[in-house]
């Protein structure tokens, strides 16, 4: 019996693992880049924790969304003339967590019911809503809006589903807000009624 010459397939197994391990093949099939999604849930304060802690999210970012002004300021977004509004970029692995999971994690952060913004913050530029990247992303979208239209028996779910335009990351001493000022963060989101609210509606 002719002996088999095994040297070529562990070139290849080598060359491969030398390749994966180098980040050069881009296949998603065999390693699945970071991807984005976009939440909008009233304070971007109060969004980013809640997503942080959840494994296999990279970053959260806050920032504005939806406008028609090119690198808006909070103070111009507050006002509510520009269109866009508070919302929070999350860079995710798709391998550690889906896009379903953090559907979820939005979910039972906001308010679904409510048309005028989100807790005691009102107007446009606080209302609640997902800003989907692709079809994907549409799709499990609305799955979850009519889960959730099930689940609270039938109500009336004011948060929209919309296409991603261009996201506008907000200023530095937005960024992580909660870690960098933990005490008027907490004092804002109790005065604020965010957490008694999320309790009657979610039972959590």
């Amino acid at each position: 019996m002719r002996e088999k010459n095994f040297q070529p397939y562990l070139n290849v197994a080598l060359i491969s693992c030398l390749l994966l391990s180098g980040g050069l093949i881009a296949d998603e099939s065999i390693i699945k880049k970071p991807a984005v999604a976009v939440f909008a849930g009233g304070c971007f304060w109060c969004m980013e924790s809640p997503f942080d802690a959840l494994p296999g999210v990279i970053e959260t970012t806050s920032g504005y969304i939806g406008g028609h002004t090119e690198n808006p300021t909070y103070k111009e977004v507050s006002n509510g003339k520009t269109g866009h509004l508070e919302a929070m970029q999350v860079t995710y692995d798709p391998a550690k967590v889906s896009y379903a999971e953090l559907l979820e994690v939005f979910w039972h952060n906001i308010d679904p019911f409510d048309d005028d913004g989100q807790f005691c913050d009102k107007g446009d530029q606080y209302k609640a809503a997902i800003f989907y990247q692709d079809e994907t992303q549409k799709q499990l979208a609305e799955t979850s809006k009519t889960e959730i239209t099930k689940k609270l028996s039938n109500q009336h779910i004011a948060t929209t589903i919309k296409p991603a335009s261009k996201f506008f990351p907000a200023e530095d001493y937005h960024q992580d807000y909660y870690l960098k000022n933990p005490t008027a963060y907490k004092f804002y989101r109790f005065t604020c009624g965010r957490d008694n609210r999320l309790s009657q509606i979610w039972n959590e």
